[in-house]
């Protein structure tokens, strides 16, 4: 019995330990929900990987009751194949090869998938679960994003416009800001001796080479 609870008088402390718990607490108890997905469109594969079975699905069971609060459908975890790798290595060396040691390493995966769901909830649920990793878990996510059939053509426009916004600024390339304004100190820069003198032959910069000799 909780310690706070001990001075209370037996009533009291009857009623407080039948109350039910709150649906947030009960949650917990009981499987992720989940949100009924509308076309079926996958819109994020998210690949789960560690080497404890208990870290992986408790994460896993994190991310699928992050993205029903996030009012993203997911589907799974799905299990996917144990990858195993085995390593041979020799205890010594020279003639006490064949004395070796075997190392093996198995990684167990999970995968969840998030259908219809908007590009940036999607991110953010990701953000948050990046924040909010569980030690020894790794995480690897695909992300489509879908477009409508003119997609082309605005992109054609959002160029357009990008090129007309950007004008004043790159006319501007190269040179001060007060120099482009005024005509007299463009003039004055183009006719100075340094801006229209040629450049000087590369050859009379060219050093022979310096043989060094060494006892």
């Amino acid at each position: 019995m909780p310690q706070h609870l001990v001075a209370l008088d037996k009533q009291t402390r009857d009623t407080i330990l039948q109350m039910p718990l709150p649906k947030s607490v009960l949650a917990i108890y009981m499987r992720p929900l989940r949100r009924q997905p509308t076309f079926g469109l996958p819109v994020c594969n998210l690949q789960l990987r560690s080497y404890s079975v208990r870290n992986l699905e408790f994460f896993a069971d994190f991310a699928m009751r992050a993205a029903y609060y996030l009012n993203l459908p997911a589907r799974g975890p799905v299990p996917l194949p144990r990858i195993t790798e085995r390593w041979t290595v020799p205890k010594s060396h020279f003639i006490f090869k064949k004395s070796q040691e075997n190392f093996e390493r198995r990684t167990v995966r999970r995968l969840i998938q998030i259908q219809d769901g908007h590009p940036d909830v999607v991110k953010a649920w990701l953000g948050y679960l990046e924040k909010r990793c569980y030690h020894g878990v790794g995480m690897k996510a695909n992300i489509w994003e879908h477009e409508a059939l003119g997609v082309s053509k605005n992109m054609d426009e959002l160029g357009e416009k990008l090129d007309k916004e950007m004008e004043a600024e790159w006319r501007n390339f190269g040179t001060r800001k007060s120099v482009a304004e005024d005509p007299k100190k463009m003039n004055r820069l183009l006719g100075d001796e340094k801006f229209s003198k040629p450049i000087a032959i590369r050859e009379r910069f060219i050093r022979e080479p310096i043989e060094i000799k060494r006892d």
